[in-house]
């Protein structure tokens, strides 16, 4: 079966050449042109994956996003927005959304990302062949470095007791970093193994990410945990 997309948008010339994009890549596709409409089709027959615009009228990208979650529907959801401050990007993911694309966009980056989201919530058997000896499988349940520890089998995570409350996306990066703590991981890799695909050296995603991943990490009086290694990536040590 192909995988289902509900596509919410409310400009008409957008959301048809998207529609007919995703059609001829594959997938099945229901169009919407706004948040009430979205949240029915998406109670109605959920999809594999949401693509959802931040700015329609009455109720908004964000909004449909925050409803979904407190339903405790984790579906995946791609925001397309307009709007480029890191705020805006942090909001749409305090909201729950998985990641998020800029206007004007290449539809090619939207493939990818849908990709890498639908990867990660229907993982293939076979994709750890290839992974490098030095990052290795998330095969055991329990992981501990600088003062963190993750349960991965029950996706929770806690800085000494404190849990942390983390989005998926932000739950894969802190675990990648915890098990290569000590070792410097740079962009194309992180890229690479959470998102699936290395969207460049102009894209903000990474960034936003770590910052926002810092904020729920980081404590008062406490030592940083992530480090900006500059020109080369991130690095997880308690200093």
């Amino acid at each position: 079966m192909p995988p289902t997309v509900l596509l919410a948008e409310d400009d008409r010339a957008i959301r048809h050449a998207l529609e007919r994009a995703l059609s001829l890549e594959g997938y099945q596709v229901t169009a919407v042109a706004d948040g009430v409409e979205a949240l029915a089709q998406a109670h109605k027959t959920p999809p594999d994956v949401l693509l959802l615009d931040v700015m329609m009228p009455g109720i908004d990208g964000l909004q449909v996003c925050r409803v979904l979650r407190a339903e405790g529907d984790r579906t995946p959801i791609l925001m397309l927005t307009a709007l480029v401050e890191t705020a805006d990007r942090i909001a749409g993911l305090d909201a729950g959304a998985d990641d998020y694309v800029v206007k004007p966009f290449d539809v090619e980056e939207v493939f990818a990302r849908l990709r890498a989201l639908l990867r990660r919530t229907s993982p293939d058997p076979g994709a750890l062949a290839d992974v490098p000896k030095e990052l290795p499988a998330a095969s055991d349940r329990q992981i501990e470095a600088a003062g963190l520890r993750m349960d991965v089998q029950a996706r929770r995570a806690w800085r000494g007791e404190r849990e942390l409350e983390l989005t998926r996306t932000e739950f894969e990066l802190l675990e990648l970093l915890v098990r290569n703590a000590g070792i410097v991981l740079d962009h194309s890799t992180i890229y690479d193994r959470i998102w699936g695909y290395d969207f460049g050296p102009g894209s903000k995603n990474l960034a936003v990410y770590v910052g926002y991943l810092r904020r729920k990490l980081d404590e008062p009086g406490a030592p940083a945990l992530i480090h900006t290694v500059r020109g080369v990536g991130y690095v997880l040590r308690e200093d």
